[in-house]
């Protein structure tokens, strides 16, 4: 009985052992544990040691500059000591020459001297001169032709020397002239590139914020100027009639081209009834309007204009590659949050015009979006301290009752569809504000050009996250055998974003960034027209005249705001 109770329990056993599958399975998840645990402490290594390698590479940078410039100033001290030790040597040479003809001429004078003084006259009776008188004149003549051929000897070796370290000096000279001129052709091509810079700049002064745009959100609006004081002389101040007009002609381009990109997102999503298009066939629409499905239409726009954007902003801007190199190694957390917010809030409202152009008429969607002036403006005053005048308050009651008369009916079966198609374009508007503001306060510190690539780049990238965790009851439902179609809207609307955006940063560089806003107010009546020619998409009276008020004041605020660049620039 005893030996069996000191046996060891079976491996059968309830609870006081563990199987092999169980102590392998804890075994391979501590190894998992520990691998992930390696793994980051690793990547942890990895960054520091970037960074620290960087920061080496920008110290070596840093010294070898440094060493050049030591190098430069230390030959610059050293010609100039040798030029003083050559002076120094030339007066000690000059001395010693001067001093060496002396004791020579004194010598010289001393033996003439003694030969004269000796006895050498003799009497004779004939009364002639004596022999030893005409020796003396005899050795006299002999001495002084020495005596010049000497000194000519030794001043022609003066010269020489002389002449040797002339044509010395003047050599230097002329290579100190060369390398003079090399550096000021150097300067002045320096300067002159950077005036191109500044000129091609729609930013060249730092402290004028971007005027609020006037484009619907299709695309980033880019921080414009309203004007460069100063940086071209006063025979190109004022620009000529025909780049203005060609200027206006491509806003309007671009304005046509942002009202095309909402009749065929309209298109794209299904409606109640199918749509005639042009009147010669209907099409019964792709996708359902909703959140999941407005990211997946603004993913597949974003997948072009990705692939497509940066040959786009190299060849408007050659140098956004460096800009952006600049702007990431920058570490200006608050820049970064700032431009990345900007694209949180556009990619908000892209989103919310998707689902409220699904949901009402093309045309009243975007006329109620362009409310966002009214928070652009009341905001600005609350943040900034930019007091609203008599012409934007005014602009604003306009824009307030042209939206009221906006407003679809309320009564009819899709009531619920209606209230979210108005909710959605004002949450549109607002969010839209919100970017126009976060532009504002990034104005001067990041070109428009990588200003716009990295808002392209931070709708992918939400776009991408919102799928991912978007709740089930909010996420995708297409058609599989409607994706082929899905797919070429995408391609679509993603050409007519980089179609809208060239045409537009083309009209700003001819026409100027206030003419080509004037231009954008036109949107919600080109969308109107465009949804009526097309699609067959009818408005009111009421509507007709509440968006023309809209476009009224929105209008009206951008000629307040080029009357005031102008007069800044006077």
């Amino acid at each position: 009985m005893g030996i069996q109770e000191n046996q060891p329990p079976p491996s059968g056993s309830s609870g006081e052992t563990q199987s092999p599958e169980a102590v392998l399975s804890s075994l391979i998840g501590q190894l998992e544990t520990f691998n992930q645990n390696f793994r980051q402490g690793l990547s942890a290594d990895i960054q520091r040691l970037q960074k620290d390698k960087n920061r080496l590479i920008e110290n070596i940078e840093q010294l070898q500059y440094q060493y050049e410039k030591l190098q430069t100033q230390h030959h610059q001290a050293l010609s100039e000591r040798q030029y003083a030790q050559q002076q120094v040597w030339l007066k000690q040479l000059a001395q010693v020459l001067a001093s060496n003809l002396q004791r020579e001429l004194v010598a010289r004078i001393n033996r003439l001297r003694t030969s004269s003084d000796a006895p050498l006259l003799t009497t004779d009776p004939s009364g002639l001169l004596p022999e030893g008188s005409l020796k003396s004149d005899l050795s006299t003549q002999e001495l002084e032709a020495v005596l010049d051929t000497s000194l000519n000897d030794t001043f022609r070796e003066l010269q020489q020397e002389l002449s040797s370290y002339q044509s010395d000096l003047s050599q230097r000279l002329s290579h100190m002239q060369s390398l003079e001129q090399q550096v000021e052709m150097l300067l002045e091509t320096v300067v002159s590139r950077l005036r191109e810079q500044i000129d091609r700049s729609p930013i060249a002064d730092g402290e004028r914020k971007p005027e609020p745009s006037t484009q619907t959100p299709i695309e980033p609006v880019r921080p414009q100027p309203t004007g460069v004081k100063g940086s071209k002389p006063p025979t190109q101040a004022s620009h000529s009639s025909s780049p203005v007009q060609l200027g206006l002609f491509l806003a309007l381009l671009s304005a046509i081209a942002l009202s095309l990109f909402n009749v065929c997102l309209k298109i794209i999503l299904i409606g109640p009834a199918p749509r005639q298009i042009f009147g010669l066939f209907e099409i019964e629409g792709i996708i359902s309007p909703g959140i999941g499905n407005s990211l997946l239409i603004l993913l597949l726009r974003m997948i072009v204009v990705m692939a497509l954007m940066p040959v786009v902003a190299t060849f408007l801007y050659p140098a956004v590659w460096s800009d952006m190199k600049r702007f990431i190694q920058s570490r200006d957390t608050p820049l970064i949050l700032t431009v990345i917010g900007s694209g949180f809030f556009l990619f908000l409202s892209q989103v919310c015009i998707y689902i409220a152009i699904g949901e009402i008429p093309t045309g009243i969607a975007i006329t109620i979006f362009f409310i966002y002036p009214i928070v652009t403006v009341l905001a600005s005053w609350g943040l900034f301290g930019d007091r609203p005048t008599f012409i934007r308050v005014a602009a604003m009651v306009i824009i307030l009752a042209g939206g009221i008369l906006c407003l679809p009916s309320f009564f009819g079966a899709a009531l619920g569809n209606t209230q979210v198609g108005i909710i959605a374009a004002m949450s549109a508007g607002i969010a839209f504000a919100g970017y126009v503001l976060l532009t504002q306060m990034a104005a001067g510190k990041l070109h428009p050009i990588p200003f716009s690539l990295v808002n392209f780049a931070s709708i992918f990238v939400f776009c991408c996250v919102s799928l991912m965790f978007l709740p089930d009851s909010l996420g995708m439902d297409v058609d599989v055998s409607l994706w082929q179609g899905l797919i070429i809207g995408g391609v679509v609307l993603g050409v007519l974003t980089l179609c809208s955006y060239l045409l537009n940063n083309f009209a700003i560089r001819s026409a100027g960034a206030a003419l080509a806003s004037i231009i954008g107010t036109s949107g919600p009546a080109l969308t109107a027209l465009f949804a009526f020619l097309i699609i067959g998409e009818a408005l009111t009276l009421k509507q007709i005249i509440g968006m023309a008020l809209v476009i009224l004041g929105v209008g009206a605020m951008s000629i307040e705001r080029l009357v005031g660049s102008k007069k800044k620039a006077a």
